[in-house]
């Protein structure tokens, strides 16, 4: 049975700040709550679970901010599913569907610690809750941030390659300049980088649909791996468009797929070859299950990402659940690297073995998530604490 449930905002001590065509991603500075991760334990039946997301906003395409996740917890879902059972996860999720709807990150964190609880109720990893360990051994991807000069784009693309041997490349498009300086920096980042990195580009909505098919085009003969949402997210007309013009170049949904209805709609209008799942957009590990459901059996390939920037619990949340999906139904790579101490270390787990290794990293195995944080950093690092019980 759920007892009690605590909420942590907590603070990111080394600053990230990334350029998007649809805005900018931004920890934020020292001592500001606006922007930093929310951290929940869930205790239950002698064990506490543990979960941590960022909320992505402001500057992004989500609604959700820090405030608006704690706010949602401790005022609404928090009280609706105490004194639940732990493993009544359908149970929870109906509960917190009829009390307030949306706040993806909220659910998500949530849905995250419950799994990790079970976990460690039952002595097991979260991805033998969900599936088995398809892919125990993960490859990765690294989301490249725009920038005016193209040396920079150049210098983050080569360092992720040559120091962490990443092999799938992800580059922010839509430059403010127009689609040809996009063609541009994806050409300086092919000569870079050599023939052997897949390379894919976002535009996080910021091309048009004339845009996008002429990008697309120009971009064709660099080896472009794949197109990640081009246009706005629910212009799905527009987006069986692209399809259609573009084939054999994949298209993936990102900003356009939060809820298990995005899914279906964008299935059943055979807009996209790939859905890309971010489990702070979707709501977590149980709504990730069965959007991925969907896309199985729509044939369309699943994509899975998810910043975690210095949040090792997120990056392992999002590789159990990547772990679970067979390799045959994926594209690309998984897109949580940030959380693997390569821009800076997690301040609550600043020892770990979950980390980069030639491009991979492997599941954890531990119970749970498998993550153990330091409790003398989390007080240290604590800006705000709530307790729901």
């Amino acid at each position: 049975m759920i007892e009690r449930i605590e909420v942590f905002v907590t603070e990111l001590p080394v600053r990230l700040q990334r350029v998007f065509s649809s805005g900018n991603y931004d920890t934020g500075p020292l001592g500001r709550v606006l922007g930093k991760p929310v951290l929940v334990r869930i205790h239950a039946d002698g064990v506490v679970g543990t979960a941590q997301i960022r909320p992505i906003a402001p500057g992004h395409f989500v609604a959700d901010t820090t405030h608006s996740s704690v706010a949602a917890i401790t005022e609404v879902l928090g009280p609706a599913i105490l004194g639940k059972d732990l493993f009544d996860i359908e149970g929870i999720n109906e509960a917190c569907d009829l009390r307030l709807h949306g706040n993806p990150a909220a659910r998500a964190v949530l849905d995250i610690a419950l799994h990790d609880a079970m976990g460690k109720a039952l002595g097991l990893p979260v991805h033998k809750l969900i599936g088995g360990a398809c892919q125990p051994h993960i490859p990765l991807e690294w989301s490249v941030s725009m920038a005016d000069d193209v040396g920079v784009i150049i210098a983050e693309a080569t360092r992720a390659v040559e120091e962490f041997g990443i092999k799938v490349l992800c580059l922010k498009a839509a430059d403010r300049r127009g689609w040809r300086q996009d063609v541009r920096h994806f050409e300086a980042v092919r000569r870079a980088v050599g023939e052997d990195v897949v390379i894919g580009v976002d535009p996080n909505t910021g091309w048009t649909v004339p845009d996008a098919i002429s990008a697309i085009h120009a971009l064709r003969p660099f080896d472009l791996g794949y197109v990640e949402q081009p246009i706005a997210r629910r212009d799905l007309k527009g987006m069986a468009a692209i399809r259609r013009e573009c084939a054999g170049i994949p298209l993936m949904a990102d900003e356009g797929l939060f809820t298990l209805q995005d899914a279906y709609a964008l299935a059943e209008a055979e807009a996209v070859d790939a859905f890309c799942i971010k489990l702070y957009k979707v709501g977590g590990l149980s709504a990730a299950r069965k959007i991925a459901a969907v896309a199985e059996a729509s044939n369309i390939l699943l994509n899975c990402g998810g910043i975690a920037s210095q949040s090792q619990l997120e990056a392992a949340a999002t590789a159990h659940f990547y772990a679970s999906i067979p390799a045959r139904r994926m594209m690309g790579a998984g897109e949580f690297v940030l959380g693997l101490n390569t821009t800076a270390p997690d301040p609550l787990v600043p020892e770990t073995d979950f980390v980069v290794k030639d491009g991979y990293a492997d599941v954890p195995t531990g119970p749970g998530l498998g993550i153990t944080i330091d409790e003398n950093a989390l007080k240290k690092y604590t800006l705000r604490h709530e307790v729901v019980k």
